[in-house]
């Protein structure tokens, strides 16, 4: 599958795979975008309300160009907190495209590039330390067919839009997702088109609407209900 590197509006890098008319990043800005859905959305809201020396679980579909996972390094080291990140991706980026991306340059981070191009060539299915804060596993599945015995705390949902990958966005996806979350967990996700919203609501999930990232007017969050007493 060919993988073109593209600059987005704020000046930071996406990829471009032509063969499904899609990119991985809004054009408006891949760093502003991903850091308003899932950092700002998901992130920072979880935080708030996990004890605070508790690692937090972040389950990541499509790791794509690793900057949700990037962003979320830095978040660990600035919030204090441990996170155990983990993702899935079917069509890993060639290594001189991950190396190509602007994402530590642009947010004044050079000394995390290492650590950035390490997210991206370590082995899969293999947990490993990227930072004191930050642990890490990929693994090269599919989400139809990826299993887990782990649960999380938050979800970055990040898969192609439901016009390339439509199968993604299914009642029996979310009901997949919404087993691994933690009562009271947070799914977040750019999505957010009516049919999308139905699914996570029949697979369990209270779902609001949001503001959106620049150039989207909303995306969603979605919840996992607490367990109660009754």
């Amino acid at each position: 599958m060919q993988q073109k590197l593209i600059l987005t509006e704020d000046g930071s890098h996406s990829i471009e795979v032509p063969e499904l008319g899609v990119t991985y990043h809004s054009m408006h800005g891949a760093i502003q975008e991903s850091r308003h859905v899932f950092i700002e959305a998901g992130l920072y809201p979880v935080a708030d309300v996990l004890w605070p020396l508790d690692p937090i679980r972040i389950f990541e579909v499509g790791f794509g160009t690793g900057l949700n996972a990037l962003l979320t390094i830095i978040q660990a080291e600035k919030l204090n907190r441990k996170i155990y990140y983990e993702t899935i991706e079917l069509f890993p980026l060639h290594p001189e495209a991950a190396r190509s991306l602007n994402y530590c340059r642009i947010l004044d981070r050079n000394d995390l590039q290492t650590s950035f191009e390490q997210l991206h060539i370590c082995d899969w299915e293999r947990e490993i330390i990227i930072t004191s804060k930050f642990r890490f596993k990929k693994t090269e599945s599919n989400l139809l067919n990826f299993r887990t015995s782990e649960t999380f705390d938050l979800i970055y949902f990040d898969a192609f839009a439901p016009s390339a990958q439509p199968e993604l966005w299914t009642e029996k996806i979310f009901e997949k997702m919404f087993s691994i979350l933690q009562p009271g967990g947070v799914l977040v996700t750019y999505c957010s088109k009516g049919a999308v919203r139905r699914a996570m609501q029949s697979a369990g999930f209270t779902v609001e609407k949001i503001s959106g990232p620049p150039g989207k007017r909303e995306m969603v969050r979605a919840r996992k209900a607490l367990l109660t007493n009754d």
